[in-house]
């Protein structure tokens, strides 16, 4: 783009000094055929120069190099997928931290009434068609819930700018007051879709559907009726899919904790009897004890954690989850991982001895999972679920060392806003601490998983979230962390 506005840019400049010359020598038309001299040059440029210059090739050589220049590109741009992936994040984020969307689009994180949840250092605005693609992105899905809110910003703003030209809008008033009247049609507000649809008649009178909709509107509210019948919605409507009310991520809290559950919490120096921790021992935090979670401090360096994202990058592929006995992507998990195994680096290979030490476990094959790095991108997050497989077909058990026994989860980074790895049940999370490992057991000691340890990952507000994870199996653990006398245990 920097190339084509150089070249268009030098090219209108000396179109600029062909215009003034010709302006110049015109300014005394007499002259001009007087002088024998100015008179070839007259007849020269009205026959040669003049269509030369309107019918130059060199607009078309600097469009077609901006073309090009494009598709060299083009396979490593984002596409449709990533487009609406990007705004179901904002809706994502907007439901989970009860934020406005009049707000974010004047670039504020904030639910009403409080403080900012993240000021970012330059506030970027949306425009009004960036609105319009979120609430048509939602649209599309039958989300009217979610489409209401964000069109509604689009008409607002399409309103302020109507009349003025933008060169990058793909969309204008008119689509928005179209989509915006359905969507309120369809969540049961008659009435206003009639408003709507009367204010696109101002701006496109010749319309026929959107005229038919208006009549049939009408003749909806005479009959006092809520009714919908077959409509006239060609060329620019979907089938309707059923209103999607707001999703919650977290779902209802369970009461606090009681008091004396809390006078165990604490923190401490461990060497958990390992020779390996005796000159520096874990900083370890005891974050709850129902389920067990404890916080180890400035688990690995920054620049460990620096080489683990770079050894992963490459390998990043977008996440699966089990599905019955199948692997497979799902909107409720949105982030990147690798796996890497400890052969990987001597990074990865001190990182599983640091891993075992803190623990007391055995990490060796096939103890224990390889390492998976996970990326948490534009409002990355991983909805309620646990670790540990809770049914024999489960693809967990095709490595024959057991289930889950336990989880090791290493913050890589810092994020600026939200990414807390919330416990739904136990009613606590545990914001990100860059460069710590939380640590928590899957399985009670009777082997049976902790309902307790249902977690999530919250959506990733503002910043880029990167984690480790070592899931530890429960074969080769059995005189490491043996079971109760309690069978309830």
């Amino acid at each position: 783009l920097r190339s084509y506005l150089r070249d268009e840019s030098s090219r209108l400049r000396r179109l600029r000094r062909f215009y003034e010359k010709v302006q110049a020598l015109h300014q005394d038309p007499e002259a001009s055929v007087d002088n024998p001299l100015l008179a070839f040059g007259l007849i020269k440029r009205l026959h040669s120069d003049w269509p030369n210059v309107i019918y130059s090739d060199e607009a078309t050589r600097n469009t077609q190099a901006l073309h090009a220049g494009l598709r060299e590109v083009e396979q490593e741009l984002p596409g449709a997928e990533d487009l609406d992936g990007a705004a179901r994040a904002l809706m994502r984020l907007q439901d989970v931290y009860a934020l406005s969307v009049k707000g974010l689009a004047n670039g504020v994180f904030q639910r009403a009434g409080h403080p900012p949840l993240y000021s970012p250092g330059r506030r970027v605005s949306l425009s009004a068609d960036d609105c319009f693609h979120v609430g048509k992105v939602a649209y599309d899905t039958g989300d009217y819930y979610h489409s209401i809110a964000w069109l509604e910003e689009a008409v607002s703003l399409f309103r302020l700018s109507y009349g003025s030209w933008n060169l990058e809008d793909q969309s204008s008033l008119e689509d928005a007051l179209d989509h915006l009247a359905f969507s309120y049609f369809m969540a049961g507000n008659i009435s206003h879709a009639l408003s709507l649809s009367r204010e696109f008649l101002r701006y496109d009178p010749s319309n026929q559907r959107v005229s038919r909709n208006v009549a049939k509107y009408q003749k909806l509210l005479e009959m006092g009726t809520g009714a919908r019948g077959r409509w006239d919605w060609q060329g620019c409507h979907g089938a309707p899919a059923p209103l999607s009310p707001p999703h919650t991520l977290l779902g209802p809290l369970s009461p606090q904790p009681a008091p004396e559950r809390l006078l165990h919490l604490g923190c401490s120096y461990e060497t958990n009897s390992s020779p390996y921790l005796l000159l520096q021992p874990a900083k370890k935090e005891v974050v709850r004890i129902q389920p067990y979670v404890a916080l180890y401090h400035d688990f690995i360096t920054d620049a460990e954690a620096e080489t683990i994202k770079g050894l992963a990058g490459p390998w990043l592929q977008r996440s699966v989850v089990a599905s019955g006995e199948k692997q497979q992507k799902a909107e409720y998990r949105i982030s990147k991982s690798a796996w890497l195994k400890d052969t990987a680096d001597p990074v990865v290979r001190a990182l599983d001895q640091r891993i075992a030490a803190v623990t007391g476990l055995d990490l060796r094959p096939p103890y224990a999972e390889y390492l998976q790095v996970v990326n948490y991108g534009l409002g990355g997050h991983y909805e309620p679920h646990f670790d540990h497989a809770t049914s024999m077909k489960s693809p967990l058990y095709r490595m024959k060392s057991g289930n889950r026994i336990a989880t090791i989860m290493i913050y890589l980074s810092a994020v600026e806003a939200g990414g807390s790895t919330a416990f739904i049940y136990a009613n606590f999370s545990v914001p990100v601490v860059k460069n710590a490992a939380l640590f928590w057991w899957n399985l009670r000691r009777n082997g049976n998983g902790d309902g307790d340890t249902l977690h999530a990952g919250c959506p990733v507000l503002a910043g880029d979230k990167w984690v480790a994870n070592k899931w530890i199996h429960e074969h080769g653990q059995e005189f490491r962390r043996p079971c109760s006398a309690d069978p309830q245990d």
